[in-house]
C-alpha cells in the first residue's frame, strides 16, 4: 500500500508540535533526567532497551547509588555488577556496560567520549543509543532510532515494510535525521520517546491524545495496527535440559557459574545437563553421591530471544556440602544469607520453588 498521496506536514511543523505536545505532556523527572551527565545517561539508556521505564526505576536507582561514576564503575567486580542486575535480564547489557566503564577509564581519561563516532565504538552502544546519549546530555543533534521512534515514524510517514530490513531502516534513518531539529534537540529526543512510550504505543494507539494526528498517514489510512511492518513469523526453536537442584541439610544451594560468553554469560546457576544420565553422573563424580534420591518438580519455561527453553529440575538433598572440584565454578550459595553475585533468572526461580517445597514439607 502506498502513501504517497497524502502530504505529512513539514518535518518543522512535525518537531514544533511534537515539542509543543513535550511542555505539557512529556515527562520531566524521571531519575536519569536530574544531572543528566553522559555517565547517567548512559546507564539509563542500556537499562531501557528492551524494558520498561517503571522496571528500570528502582534498579536505576540501586545501580547508581553504587556506581556513582565510570571510575566506580570500571572497579567494581563484575559478580557485583550482574548482582544489581539480577531480574533485569539481557544481561549482556551489564558485561558491556562494565566492560565499556574500563574502557573509558583507560582510553578516556574516565571521561565520558563527547563524539558520536567514539561513543558509536564503545561496546554495547549503537548508532541510535550513542545518538540518545549525546542528545540528552550534551544537546547535541543526532537523530535517533529506537523501537518506539521507528513507530512513530512508519505509522506517520506511512513506511511499510518490517524496520528490521536494511532499505526499510534506511528509509527510517533519513527520516528520523529530517524530522531532528537543530535547537531543543534534548527535549525533542526526550519527546520522540516519550510519545512512542505512552501514546503511539504498539496496540490501541490514543491518536486522539497526538499531537501529529492531523497528517499522520496511518490514522488518516486506517492502519495504526499494520503499522510499523511486524518481522516475518518464523518457528521458534524449542530446547529441553535437566537442572540440577542440589541442597544440603541446612538449605544451600549448589551454584554454577556460566562461562563469561553465551547464555546468562557470567551469572550464576544452576548445573545444567542435557539428559538425567547426565546429571546423576555428575553427583556421583563431583559429589559422591552415586545413588542419590532425587525428586522431580514441576518443569520450568524460559524464554529467549530466538528459542523456548524447559528446564526439569531434579531435587537432590545432601546432608553436608561436599568438596566441589573446580571450585571456581561452582559454590555453595545461602539464600538466607545470599552473597552479592549476579544470578540468571531461572535460578532465582527455582531457588524460590525449593523452598516452597522445602516449607510444604518440613
Amino acid at each position: 500500500m502506498s502513501a504517497t498521496h497524502i502530504a505529512p506536514a513539514s518535518n518543522a511543523s512535525f518537531a514544533a508540535a511534537l515539542l509543543a505536545w513535550f511542555n505539557r505532556h512529556g515527562r520531566k523527572h524521571l531519575p536519569w533526567q536530574h544531572n543528566p551527565t553522559p555517565y547517567r545517561v548512559w546507564v539509563s539508556e542500556i537499562m531501557l532497551q528492551q524494558t520498561q521505564v517503571a522496571t528500570v526505576i528502582p534498579y536505576y536507582e540501586r545501580f547508581m547509588a553504587r556506581f556513582p561514576s565510570v571510575a566506580a564503575l570500571a572497579s567494581a567486580p563484575l559478580d557485583e555488577v550482574l548482582h544489581l542486575w539480577t531480574g533485569l535480564g539481557y544481561y549482556a547489557r551489564a558485561r558491556n556496560l562494565h566492560r565499556t566503564a574500563t574502557i573509558i577509564v583507560r582510553d578516556h581519561l574516565g571521561a565520558f567520549p563527547a563524539s558520536l563516532d567514539a561513543v558509536e565504538a564503545l561496546p554495547g552502544i549503537g548508532r541510535s543509543t550513542a545518538g540518545a546519549i549525546l542528545s540528552l546530555a550534551l544537546n547535541q543533534r543526532h537523530p535517533i532510532l529506537d523501537g518506539n521512534v521507528k513507530r512513530v515514524l512508519a505509522r506517520y510517514f506511512g513506511v511499510y515494510g518490517f524496520p528490521g530490513e536494511a532499505a526499510v531502516e534506511r528509509q527510517l534513518w533519513a527520516l528520523a535525521d529530517a524530522c531532528t531539529p537543530t535547537e531543543r534537540v534534548a527535549s525533542y529526543t526526550q519527546a520522540i520517546m516519550d510519545l512512542g512510550a505512552t501514546v503511539c504505543v504498539r496496540c490501541r494507539p490514543l491518536c486522539l491524545a497526538c499531537p501529529q494526528q492531523a497528517h499522520c498517514v496511518a490514522r488518516l489510512q486506517g492502519v495504526q495496527n499494520e503499522l510499523p511492518t511486524p518481522r516475518p513469523k518464523k518457528a521458534r526453536p524449542a530446547r529441553n535440559a535437566f537442572a540440577l537442584l542440589v541442597r544440603t541439610s541446612g538449605g544451600a544451594i549448589l551454584l554454577e557459574q556460566r562461562p563469561a560468553t553465551g547464555l546468562w554469560g557470567g551469572l550464576w546457576t544452576l548445573p545444567q545437563f542435557e539428559s538425567r544420565d547426565a546429571a546423576v553422573a555428575f553427583l556421583a563424580e563431583r559429589l559422591q553421591s552415586p545413588r542419590p534420591s532425587i525428586d522431580t518438580l514441576g518443569a520450568y519455561a524460559h524464554a529467549f530471544t530466538h528459542f523456548d527453553l524447559t528446564l526439569q529440575p531434579l531435587l537432590v538433598t545432601i546432608e553436608q556440602p561436599r568438596v566441589v572440584a573446580d571450585s571456581e565454578r561452582f559454590t555453595w550459595y545461602d539464600p538466607q544469607r545470599p552473597a552479592r553475585i549476579g544470578l540468571a533468572k531461572p535460578a532465582v526461580d527455582l531457588i524460590r520453588m525449593q523452598q516452597h517445597v522445602a516449607s510444604s514439607n518440613p
